[in-house]
């Protein structure tokens, strides 16, 4: 991969991963009503789905889903009803949780977000098609993109996650954290508004 592939990449990941989607609004909200130490559980579950699912795409499965329109459309009804589900939960919190085991979302349903989250299909896809498959050297690309994106589905939750365990204490005044909550939760209907044009 030479130096320009990469910078390229390097742009994608950064715009696709630290704008607000699914994965960091839930980050922030988590962060924001639980604190970091609970968020980290949801924080460490995106690199892990997110890597399974560009796996999956540089073995094929991405164009299968791709070439298979009834495929397509039932991975985007369910992340969208999924996502005005949790849109709704969260938009009815207003009050901040104080259990040690509280949490919205944990590792496992933060692995099994990236699978109907359209927003990480089509960063997969974009990077599958762009930087992996035709190369002679895909294997090496693979190598390479793997281990950079799952840091940068790290990082950009974990930075999410920390602005919002930062506000608790802010939030916890009144009626701020509701209307945060709700503001994060708009972001996901919004989200899911998007993911039915695309």
């Amino acid at each position: 991969m030479t130096a320009v592939e990469f910078s390229a990449f390097l742009v994608l990941a950064t715009a696709m991963s630290f704008t607000p989607g699914p994965n960091t609004t839930m980050a922030a909200a988590m962060g924001a009503n639980w604190g970091l130490k609970p968020a980290m559980r949801f924080v460490w579950g995106v690199p892990i789905g997110w890597g399974a699912l560009l796996l999956l795409c540089a073995s094929g499965v991405g164009a299968l889903v791709m070439a298979v329109p009834a495929l397509k459309g039932a991975i985007k009804a369910v992340g969208i009803v999924y996502l005005v589900w949790l849109a709704y939960k969260l938009s009815r919190s207003g009050q901040l949780a104080e259990t040690k085991n509280g949490h919205l979302l944990g590792f496992w349903q933060a692995v099994g977000l990236q699978f109907v989250n359209v927003k990480a299909w089509l960063l997969a896809l974009a990077i599958v098609a762009g930087w992996i498959v035709g190369f002679q050297d895909a294997l090496a690309r693979l190598a390479i993109v793997l281990p950079v994106m799952l840091f940068f589905a790290f990082a950009s939750n974990f930075l999410y996650a920390s602005v919002g365990a930062l506000l608790r204490s802010w939030l916890a005044q009144g009626q701020r954290l509701l209307w945060f909550n709700r503001a994060m939760a708009l972001i996901l209907v919004l989200t899911a508004i998007w993911m039915i044009k695309a």
